[in-house]
């Protein structure tokens, strides 16, 4: 989880359990004026019970709700026995939690659960209206439940969309690389055709000297299979294809296309890396990519961006910065669904990938680390 994530997900604990909190304090109020003495505190535990499961319900969805509906029924039992003289529940407390819980489940939970919580629900209230006193609190109830339900539908609904556009952008990038795949392989065969047509010329002319032309053969054969085994899993189709060749030469004319629409922007590379594999220099221009096409998307008032791509003996970092200021041009998601493709790619070949705003708080910071493969003992 990302902090941004992490932190929204505080806030919204935080506000919902200040409404939980203002609901039960409410209810006191409100008990403590009308029935007097104290009525109020059976309920008013209740409900501080179900409120607190449901500020819990991502640790455990199913046990929270199914506990939280538990502590209603037996809420709701007690009040109907003749000689308690209770408050009817649940209350308006109550029903909020109970309304958070279900909503949790419908949204979360597989469906077969997820309908039998929401189920449970509707039943106690339907008991409620058959045997409990007639009153306005089964009718809140019905209204918190219902409440809940849809919010947890609508919630499934959108995190469905959400993932099934993830998957395709996942997908997308299997399939670009693809043909990826095709090139790096045709890249290594011919260079073992070429070494094994001079090997024959060697063997004719001096004999001694094939067993070295072998070795080199076999070392390429050796860098072919590294660099399959590290794509072979993913799949490319596109028309938009990056750079094959073992240097990041394509960079200079991608990051040229992007200044004459945007503002200033300036490429540090390495010169004479000429031992990048293929699959690393394909990946750093689509990252390049990715990062300069969501400047021109999400920050478009951005006055320069730098693109620095460093190799040190670890591997390669390709970062891309901004200095474009916080807008609302510029949403906590600007990442996209583009980068969770290159995320993708990324972890595939056993590097990292970060973007969010910069230490400064001016800007925007796409940085990836990408190993380079050592060569396989043989």
């Amino acid at each position: 989880m990302t902090t941004p994530d992490r932190w929204a997900k505080v806030a919204s604990d935080a506000g919902l359990g200040a409404l939980f909190l203002a609901a039960v304090a409410i209810q006191i109020f409100a008990l403590a004026s009308s029935w007097g003495g104290a009525s109020w505190i059976p309920g008013a535990l209740a409900a501080v019970v179900v409120c607190g499961l449901a500020l819990a319900r991502r640790r455990e969805r199913t046990w929270t709700a199914v506990a939280g509906l538990a502590v209603a029924a037996l809420t709701i039992f007690i009040g109907l026995l003749p000689i308690t003289r209770l408050p009817a529940e649940p209350g308006p407390a109550m029903a909020l939690g109970l309304a958070v819980l279900t909503g949790s489940a419908v949204r979360a939970l597989a469906p077969v659960r997820a309908a039998a919580i929401a189920g449970a629900g509707l039943l106690m209230i339907v008991v409620q209206l058959a045997v409990g006193p007639v009153s306005a609190v089964p009718a809140i109830a019905a209204a918190t439940w219902l409440a809940g339900v849809a919010a947890g539908l609508a919630l499934r609904l959108y995190d469905g969309k959400a993932r099934a556009a993830a998957d395709k952008v996942r997908r997308a990038e299997r399939l670009e690389l693809a043909r990826e795949l095709h090139d790096i392989v045709a890249h290594h065969l011919t260079g073992m055709l070429i070494q094994s047509q001079a090997a024959q010329v060697v063997a004719r002319r001096n004999p001694e000297k094939v067993s070295a032309s072998l070795v080199e053969i076999e070392a390429a054969g050796s860098d072919a299979m590294v660099a399959m085994r590290r794509v072979v899993e993913l799949l490319r189709d596109t028309d938009d294809t990056a750079p094959t060749a073992p240097e990041p030469e394509g960079l200079d004319e991608l990051v040229q296309r992007f200044g004459k629409q945007h503002a200033n922007v300036r490429l540090s590379s390495p010169e004479g890396s000429s031992d990048w594999p293929p699959e690393v220099t394909s990946t750093v221009y689509r990252i390049v990519q990715e990062a300069l096409t969501n400047v021109l998307r999400h920050a478009p008032h951005a006055r320069s961006v730098d693109v620095t791509v460093d190799r040190d003996a670890k591997g390669v970092t390709v970062e891309v910065v901004d200095d474009a200021s916080p807008s609302p041009a510029r949403p906590g998601h600007r990442g996209g669904y583009g980068l969770i493709g290159m995320r993708e790619r990324v972890e595939t070949l056993g590097g990292t990938l970060s973007a969010g705003p910069r230490a400064s708080g001016a800007g925007w910071s796409v940085r990836t680390t990408l190993p380079i493969p050592t060569r396989e003992p043989r």
